[in-house]
């Protein structure tokens, strides 16, 4: 038995992916040989959210009572320094799986209420490797009798070739981000980034900069993908995609994991909301009593 359970690989020409029973995780996709994320190895439990799924909330949520439909939350605190619930709650489950195909794996989490968050949803992650990359489509369905709210979000570390991030260059197209406090929340201010510091929206060296970001406003194709790229002192390219149910991407460099991790990967968050978003209310999704919500987002490596 590993700590994050039965472990599900599939494959699709020279990528493959192993995503997990605990959290539906993803723990590795490789490309040709080349790691796309930086995973863990399936003795490990991960750390710093590697692979996970955030939900019902992602990115941290302050401390106290909140309320909807009624009900009432009391999020417990596990980011003891920023008296944050950090990530959601569903990270540490196990989750149904539904199928496995050569390329393709569905898992479903049925999360009943708790005092963190009193409501009855479901929650069903498909991991598709085809031509595009690699594809997670999730869709959230309310199985409670009362309207519900939810952000969700994923948290892949993106790697680099090279033993640490220095030189490798960051394309995020954002035009605004969101300020924060010391707690890592946000205080109400969303930002222009045109001539900050924080300006990734044309391609620049990650050398130098401590990033642990919320990026909005985001810049879309026709197609309303918003596409992040990570360029490696190889040269080698992995894009992240988010569709427009994402509208929010978090862009953290590692600068505060464990030793051996710091700076080693780029963390780049699909999200749904900002961060205390059930608290404040801040773009999240409300589904009546059995509606449906679905959000995809891509990840592939350019050789």
């Amino acid at each position: 038995m590993l700590p994050s359970g039965e472990q599900i690989a599939i494959a699709h020409g020279d990528q493959r992916a192993v995503i997990t029973e605990v959290g539906a995780t993803l723990r590795t996709y490789v490309k040709g040989g080349v790691a796309v994320i930086e995973g863990f190895a399936g003795e490990e439990v991960p750390t710093g959210a590697r692979g996970q799924i955030m939900y019902p909330w992602p990115n941290r949520i302050g401390d106290g009572q909140w309320s909807f439909s009624d009900r009432f939350a009391h999020p417990t605190v596990d980011d003891v320094e920023h008296s944050t619930a950090i990530h959601g709650l569903v990270r540490w489950r196990p989750f149904r799986i539904d199928a496995v195909n050569q390329n393709r794996c569905v898992l479903t989490l049925l999360l009943h209420p708790t005092p963190d968050y009193p409501f009855l949803s479901e929650i069903n992650v498909a991991y598709h490797l085809g031509s595009l990359g690699l594809t997670v489509t999730t869709t959230v369905t309310n199985r409670d009798d009362v309207p519900i709210p939810f952000g969700v979000g994923f948290h892949p570390y993106l790697a680099v070739t090279t033993p640490t991030i220095e030189g490798a260059q960051l394309e995020v197209p954002a035009k605004a981000y969101v300020v924060v406090d010391e707690r890592r929340l946000p205080i109400g201010e969303i930002l222009p980034i045109a001539g900050h510091l924080l300006d990734f929206s044309q391609r620049k060296s990650l050398s130098g900069h401590e990033l642990d970001v919320t990026y909005t406003e985001l810049i879309r194709d026709d197609s309303g993908l918003a596409t992040v790229v990570l360029v490696d002192g190889s040269g080698g390219e992995i894009e992240l995609s988010v569709d427009r149910n994402f509208p929010y991407i978090q862009v953290f460099t590692g600068d505060t994991l464990e030793r051996g991790r710091r700076r080693t990967s780029v963390a780049v968050e699909p999200m749904t909301c900002p961060p205390d978003a059930l608290r404040s209310g801040k773009d999240v999704v409300v589904l009546e009593p059995g509606q449906h919500w679905a959000g995809s987002w891509r990840l592939r490596r350019r050789l």
